[in-house]
């Protein structure tokens, strides 16, 4: 027999939870458009901020965006959502991208200047990480930029239904919170000190942004000025640095090589004994040395701005600058050296594409990690050892039978980010095509181990320091002459994990060398005996360096 079901029965209890789902559903897809909003109105401008409770904030765009579609209707509330949305989801890219600036280069983003510095990011993973982490890095990045602003723009439609559906209401709350607001900005309420409960995130960023555009815009005018006046440009072949002639001149940047390494506590100890044993056999051997500071025009990365003020006298601090002087016919010390009729080579072994600018600096020969013939493991960003480098340049340059005068520049790579691993020294004469340092690769720990750790990768930072300066100084003791001179120092601080957030720029830099007169030239610097500056020795900016350089010994 069927049994009807009578007209206005309610329905069935398995009727009703298909709707019931949808309901939960809608809720739920509610309450994460509300937090990716909230998210991205409320990201605090600090790497040391990011914590849930920074989050949990009363932001003033929020207000102010509730307000605009409370007086909107239908059709154009919905296309002002959307585009509000977006435009939300471009500032927390540019949040995302400032903080990751600010915890590895301990400045903010740049976004007219800095644009050209995301290559740079992608081949530093890759060679720490190995290409497919890079890879990886690379997608995963750019799916963020489509999928972000695309998901805010979303998140504001729905939030924007929903005011529309409940319009009275929602203009109640928002006036309340108004409220609050305002008494929370007046009396600095926080729920995370320094993180104002009362938030102006978005609006801050944005106001950030705004003012850096113009003034970014006019660098490139700014520099072009400035690069105009150059003191050197015609000097005379034969007036330039005569009383080098006959010497070997050797820079050695040793990469990440800050003032945190010789003061800070963590690192100062052993950097400092490292320090102190060269200066004692240095002595032994019959050098000297003086040392002081320079400022350099970056921190925790872009070695080549570094490398490029160092060389120029020019302040070098984006790539726009960096571009506009390896285009120029500015005097560097290495093409001054090149007229001098000195030979001038580099040994740059984390170069690993082409490097047209060896013209522009007056480099005759530069060996990349391809032309050094390293065959062993790689280390990581750092393919080789900083000894191997040094025994490339004392096998195919300084060491060559009959050669006329030299000008070498040796970056020392081993003391580059991720500082792992970390090698050791061997004898010189054991090196061969590397191979011989495969084990020291194979029983280390990868970066992505150590960088779990950030104790581990400040005790690994100190190593690899003291490592670079060791190779050097073996090397000096093992095959320096008497016409040597030593130019080294560091190319800027290492990132914020290491300094603690200091915002110092200072390097060490070191002259040294057995000749007297040469050290009596320098004396006028005041800069100090040892291969340690003093906190309080004589601080010059980078770009002060080649004039004074010039002048000395012109």
């Amino acid at each position: 027999m069927t049994v009807s079901t009578p007209l206005g029965t309610a329905p069935s209890a398995a009727d009703d939870r298909p709707r019931r789902t949808r309901r939960i559903g809608s809720a739920v897809l509610t309450g994460l458009a509300a937090m990716l909003v909230l998210v991205a109105l409320t990201a605090p401008a600090e790497v040391a901020q990011v914590e849930p409770l920074a989050f949990l904030r009363l932001p003033v765009e929020g207000l102010a965006g509730v307000a605009l579609l409370l007086l909107l209707r239908g059709g154009a509330r919905r296309v002002v959502a959307l585009v509000l949305g977006g435009l939300l989801g471009v500032l927390l890219l540019l949040r995302v991208v400032d903080l990751g600036f600010r915890s590895v280069l301990a400045r903010p983003f740049d976004p007219v200047l800095d644009g050209a510095l995301l290559g740079n990011a992608v081949d530093f993973l890759t060679g720490s990480f190995g290409r497919t982490g890079g890879i990886a890095a690379l997608v995963a990045a750019g799916l963020l930029v489509v999928a972000v602003p695309v998901l805010t723009a979303l998140a504001a439609r729905r939030l924007a239904r929903l005011l529309g559906e409940h319009r009275r209401v929602s203009a109640r709350v928002v006036a309340g919170l108004t409220a609050v607001w305002l008494v929370c900005a007046v009396l600095g309420a926080q729920l995370v000190p320094p993180v104002p409960f009362a938030s102006r995130s978005a609006a801050s960023l944005t106001w950030a942004v705004g003012k850096q555009v113009p003034v970014s815009l006019a660098d490139e005018r700014a520099f072009a000025e400035q690069a105009t006046v150059d003191a050197f440009r015609d000097t005379p072949p034969d007036q330039l640095l005569t009383a080098l002639k006959g010497k070997d001149v050797v820079v050695a940047y040793v990469e990440s090589y800050g003032r945190s390494a010789v003061e800070d506590p963590q690192y100062a100890g052993g950097v400092g004994a490292t320090l102190a044993r060269g200066d004692r056999d240095l002595a032994a051997a019959g050098f000297g040395s003086r040392s002081g500071w320079l400022t350099s025009p970056i921190s925790g990365g872009g070695s080549w701005l570094a490398h490029a003020t160092f060389l120029s006298g020019l302040w070098i601090d984006n790539q726009q600058r960096y571009r506009s002087l390896t285009s120029s016919d500015r005097l560097t010390l290495s093409k001054a050296f090149q007229r001098a009729d000195w030979r001038t080579v580099g040994v740059m072994p984390g170069t690993t594409a082409a490097w047209p600018e060896g013209t522009f600096y007056g480099v005759d020969q530069h060996y990349d990690v391809h032309a050094l013939g390293y065959r062993g493991l790689n280390y990581s960003w750092s393919p080789m050892p900083d000894q191997f480098a040094l025994s490339r340049f004392q096998q195919w340059e300084y060491g060559v039978p009959g050669r006329g005068p030299l000008l070498g520049e040796v970056t020392l790579t081993s003391s580059h980010v991720p500082w792992t691993p970390v090698p050791t020294m061997r004898d010189w004469d054991s090196l061969g095509d590397g191979h011989v340092f495969d084990e020291q690769v194979r029983a280390a720990d990868p970066p992505d181990v150590v960088w779990s750790d950030p104790a581990r990768v400040r005790d690994s930072y100190g190593r690899t320091i003291r490592y670079s300066l060791d190779a050097l100084l073996s090397w000096v003791q093992n095959y320096a002459d008497d016409d040597l001179v030593l130019i080294v120092l560091g190319d800027h601080q290492p990132a914020p994990i290491i300094t603690g957030g200091s915002t110092n720029h200072d390097v060490p830099i070191s002259v040294v060398t057995k000749d007297r007169a040469v050290l009596d030239k320098v004396a006028g610097w005041e800069w100090q005996p040892g291969l340690k500056p003093a906190p309080d020795a004589p601080v010059w900016r980078m770009d002060a360096f080649r004039d004074r350089f010039l002048d000395t010994f012109g």
